[in-house]
């Protein structure tokens, strides 16, 4: 089993600077670290800010690097240098950018956590939505496919940090696959994805 890779240096000063803000401003909580392997996974959570990765690597910290895939647009200097160094990779909203998906299948394999957001975007945005929310088998394609764990996890109080809302995380157990082996990827990924959606949701309202 490849072994989890450190952080980048960026990384490493992002989430020591992180750890107090988090837990002594926002008084951020978390549960169910143990069910996080020790190897490769996907993580999917659901998705109400784009700082939904932030809440979600600090628990796992310093021991754990997340990856997670971020909108092109985004990828412009100097930011798209900074997101590469926190573990973000591109990704074409839309359409299927398969280079996207085989990138987070090899980091998978490669030992890697990558976190993605199964419903594909923002609930709520404050400017008119391009991209309506909308439960996606990525997760569980990309899962499938690099033959890794397929863990669902849960954070609330992301859209409300301007309230200093307190944040919460919850990572639920790896689902259980196995039944799934042998059917085409399509039909695998459809019923995980299902399952993803239950097991995230009964997270989500835990909290």
């Amino acid at each position: 089993m490849p072994r989890p890779h450190r952080p980048s240096p960026l990384y490493y000063l992002v989430g020591v600077v992180s750890v107090p803000v988090l837990r002594l401003v926002f008084r951020l909580s978390s549960s169910g670290r143990e069910h996080i392997p020790d190897g490769g996974c996907v993580l999917a959570s659901n998705h109400s800010s784009n700082l939904d990765p932030w809440p979600l690597g600090v628990p796992l910290f310093p021991r754990r690097y997340l990856r997670f895939m971020a909108k092109s647009e985004l990828y412009w200097f100097p930011l798209g240098r900074f997101l590469s160094a926190c573990g973000a990779f591109p990704v074409r909203r839309g359409e299927r950018d398969t280079v996207a998906i085989e990138r987070a299948v090899e980091l998978c394999r490669q030992g890697h956590i990558v976190v993605m957001f199964p419903e594909g975007t923002r609930r709520q945005k404050g400017m008119r939505k391009r991209h309506e929310a909308k439960w996606r088998s990525g997760s569980a394609r990309i899962a499938l496919e690099a033959e890794v764990p397929l863990v669902p996890a849960a954070v609330v109080g992301t859209e409300r940090l301007s309230r200093l809302a307190r944040l919460k995380v919850a990572y639920g157990r790896p689902l259980d696959l196995a039944d799934l082996e042998g059917l085409p990827l399509e039909e695998a990924a459809a019923v995980a994805t299902e399952r993803l959606r239950a097991a995230v949701e009964s997270l989500e309202a835990s909290l």
